[in-house]
């Protein structure tokens, strides 16, 4: 018979309290000696934690302007363009206006916020834990990753038609879809400057295949009398335009912190505003001249009703033969700019949303962003067209009431100053805002915004009789509403005292000896 084990004995399968602690500190040294490893050869593994002034040393402040341009001279720019006429009726001229003013009007925000990485070296929903708080930064960074994560969908669909259209059947959407999220995959993982020498170079045959594009198709882009346009459709089509370029706003400063601070911040901004303008409104116009133009040849009018953008445009590249399927193959691949830029972004995020993930290197997150989008791309690769709309008109809503608390906190309570910032309390509850001033103004601002809306599925009294006017509604009452909820909440903390007022928010010792502003 088998002897009965003891009260103090130990199963076999079981493990000590000092086992575990021994193989918890080997599976340590094996991730340290596996991150050591990749950054030996170029990975970044740097997440949130701020980079220190000893290593914002970059001085190429060209950069961001291949970023940004990289990120959106793209086959996306070219369907957002389409909506303008295929969606709102307009015609040529009235599309290319609203896109050059209203591209204008909200490149100007991301750019500005591009500017502070270098003063700041922080991420930038890191930095708008100085306005909505360690805790209240979580609903916008939740927001914010939906907003990434819903343009990597659409470019990765994208991407699978483009690459299905010049394969003759041999090639799914959806191998196609795997193929662009991978080689995004690739870029991402190495991090910041595999990256930036990826952006740097992609961009160039998208702007071969666009002028090709032009050269042959130029006799079918003539536009027809139009007519004309209303004030509905006019802003409804702005709306559309500021969810697409407004929304880069919470990625602002996230290429930039690298930069070195000792450079003037107007090197960074003009970069960044025509990085922005010289790809989208190229291609966006483009894209509503297609638009225009597709009902008038049967084969661009086959590919444009069955919501096939890349399909359309192989339809336009095919007079010059296999050099228009080579052009084509080169514009899906370029997707992987805007996506593997997207992708890091996301991995930041989620060391936000979840604090604890910021022990993961950055480069581990790319990995399970990837099993996200991927399938979630497979799912909804046939209802392209409808989820572009709606998708693009929700976004500048909840990025203009983003924008609005971070640059009135800036601006008014921070007077300007980066030297008001507490920049050891990044990281720190309670030396933060609560967010609850950030999120109260966010809620008013929603209030107003859902009856100046005009949406497939919703359309506000405001919105029926103006057309959708919510995202400019979300930034002027964001803007002020907040200075109130946030005076309020400085008063109730004691931190705000007449009549030292902004000069006590700024930073400076007040009677109760706070140095820093919270």
């Amino acid at each position: 018979m088998a002897s009965i084990p003891s009260h103090g004995s130990q199963r076999p399968e079981e493990k000590s309290d000092h086992q575990e602690a021994v193989d918890d500190v080997e599976r340590t040294q094996v991730a340290k000696r596996w991150t050591r490893a990749m950054m030996k050869y170029g990975v970044e593994a740097r997440g949130i934690l701020p980079v220190p002034p000893e290593s914002r040393t970059d001085t190429q402040y060209s950069k961001i302007f291949f970023i940004w341009f990289s990120m959106n001279f793209n086959i996306l720019s070219f369907s957002a363009g389409t909506l303008g006429p295929a969606v709102f009726g307009l015609g040529l001229r009235d599309s290319c206006l609203v896109i050059l003013f209203f591209n204008f009007l909200c490149a100007a925000l991301p750019s500005y916020l591009a500017t502070w990485g270098p003063r700041t070296g922080l991420r930038q929903m890191c930095q708008a834990r100085y306005s909505f708080g360690y805790y209240g930064v979580i609903l916008p960074c939740a927001l914010n990753l939906i907003s990434m994560c819903g343009f990597c969908i659409l470019n990765s669909i994208l991407g699978g038609q483009t690459l299905a259209s010049v394969s003759n059947g041999s090639l799914s959407w959806s191998v196609g879809i795997i193929i662009v999220a991978i080689i995004s995959l690739v870029v991402s993982f190495c991090g910041y400057e595999a990256l930036v020498w990826f952006e740097r170079i992609v961009w160039f045959p998208v702007l071969v295949a666009y002028v090709v594009a032009l050269g042959v198709s130029g006799k079918h882009l003539i536009s027809p009398p139009s007519e004309p346009a209303t004030v509905q459709a006019i802003l409804s089509f702005a709306g559309v335009i500021a969810g697409f370029t407004i929304t880069y706003a919470p990625l602002g400063s996230d290429f930039t912190m690298y930069c070195s601070p000792n450079g003037p911040s107007w090197r960074i901004l003009p970069y960044s505003i025509l990085g922005f303008l010289f790809s989208i409104v190229p291609a966006q116009c483009l894209g509503a001249a297609c638009a225009i133009a597709a009902p008038t040849v049967p084969s661009w009018a086959a590919a444009f009703e069955a919501d096939n953008i890349g399909g359309l445009l192989a339809e336009v590249l095919s007079p010059v033969g296999t050099f228009g399927k080579v052009l084509v193959v080169l514009l899906a691949i370029n997707l992987a700019s805007n996506i593997a830029a997207t992708f890091y972004s996301i991995t930041l995020n989620f060391q936000i949303l979840v604090p604890h993930l910021v022990v993961l290197p950055r480069y581990l997150l790319s990995l399970a962003a990837t099993a996200v989008i991927i399938p979630v791309s497979l799912v909804g690769a046939h209802r392209f067209y409808a989820t572009l709309t709606n998708f693009l008109a929700l976004l500048g809503y909840w990025a203009s009431m983003f924008g609005a608390v971070v640059l009135v906190e800036h601006l008014v309570f921070r007077r300007n100053d980066f030297g008001a910032y507490d920049y050891e309390a990044w990281n720190t509850p309670s030396k933060l805002p609560t967010g609850l001033a950030a999120l109260a103004a966010c809620l008013v601002a929603a209030g107003v915004i859902v009856p100046a809306m005009d949406q497939v599925w919703w359309t506000g009294p405001i919105g029926r009789k103006t057309g959708d006017i919510g995202f400019e509604l979300a930034f002027v009452v964001t803007a002020l509403v907040y200075p109130v909820t946030r005076m309020v909440e400085l008063k109730v903390r004691g931190l705000w005292s007449y009549p030292q007022g902004l000069d006590c928010a700024m930073g400076h010792e007040n009677r109760m000896g706070t140095k820093h502003m919270l």
